[in-house]
């Protein structure tokens, strides 16, 4: 089962997939908002070469999990997405997901310019482990 995760963001969005097993998130790459949204030959080129059989999406909440300010934006587009490409969705909690992408890319030594265009792919990577860990009934470690 190979899980594509989208991190979608107003200008950005960040792109992981899991690998066959359904086991490990990985990041791939970030591309304009606009290039996903309307289906652009890379984001399609992409999509037919991992063969996704699932739609991750992250689901921005607030701390104390109800849908944040951009929880329905978000929701529209992600389902848009799945059905245009003919995916099942899901949707994963991506709380802190950009704070630790951040944490982690700044332990690489990377400036926040050197970032900004990582960023959301590796949280795309972070929230899909999270998920994939939880659909194979493991426990998140901390």
């Amino acid at each position: 089962m190979i899980a594509l995760a989208l991190d979608i963001g107003q200008t950005r969005i960040g792109i992981a997939v899991s690998d066959r097993t359904g086991s490990v998130a990985m990041p791939i790459k970030v591309m304009p908002t606009a290039e996903v949204v309307n289906l652009s030959r890379p984001f399609r080129q992409l999509v037919e070469d991992h063969e996704p059989d699932v739609l991750v999406c992250g689901r921005p909440q607030t701390m104390a999990g109800e849908d944040g300010p951009q929880a329905r934006r978000v929701e529209q587009v992600a389902r848009e997405l799945a059905a245009r490409l003919g995916l099942p969705l899901e949707f994963a909690d991506e709380r802190l997901s950009s704070r630790e992408a951040k944490r982690i890319l700044r332990e690489q030594g990377l400036s926040e310019r050197q970032m900004r265009g990582k960023v959301d792919m590796i949280a795309a990577s972070l929230f899909l482990q999270a998920w994939l860990d939880a659909r194979n009934g493991k426990e998140e470690r901390g």
